[in-house]
């Protein structure tokens, strides 16, 4: 008999606002007088996703897949590793069963653009659109985000993989 082996990931990654760039989430630019500091685009939302999937697979974090010291990932989109991530899943004999998201951050509204976020990150990992859900929280004025020094982002992932 098959047994099915369940495995959860949960991510989290923060990133501070930089001036010099576009603010990039879920891989949409989403208009805002600052961007996030980061050696790749700084996605705080796909690299919370990345790194619960990582985690999950018991692969470590994405600072070890993708290091800031490599001049490879300079700038690279966040989207793409993500792909890298959903190949690994596979290879590995994995599969996304679901995955849940948040941003927090009091400034911009995201809630226009999350069917578009949605939408990047599942066809980035080869997945249906409904394994992928993003939602956003303020923290009411609190902490580094509610000061909008910053984007903090949380992911949650359940993988299946079929054990012979």
């Amino acid at each position: 008999m098959t047994q099915a082996l369940l495995r959860i990931g949960l991510g989290y990654d923060v990133h501070a606002f930089s001036a010099d760039r576009a603010l990039i989430l879920g891989g949409v630019s989403v208009p805002h007088d600052q961007g996030l500091a980061g050696h790749s685009d700084a996605d705080v939302l796909v690299h919370a996703l990345m790194d619960a999937l990582v985690g999950a697979m018991r692969k470590g974090d994405i600072g070890r897949l993708f290091p800031d010291t490599d001049p490879a990932f300079k700038g690279i989109s966040s989207l793409l590793l993500l792909g890298h991530v959903g190949e690994l899943m596979r290879g590995e004999g994995y599969r996304l069963v679901d995955a849940d998201t948040v941003l927090v951050l009091e400034q911009p509204k995201v809630s226009p653009y999350r069917d578009e976020m949605r939408a990047n990150m599942a066809r980035a990992l080869g997945v249906d659109v409904d394994l992928i859900g993003v939602k956003a929280t303020t923290t009411e004025g609190l902490g580094f985000a509610g000061r909008g020094e910053g984007v903090a982002a949380q992911a949650v992932v359940l993988l299946q993989r079929d054990a012979s």
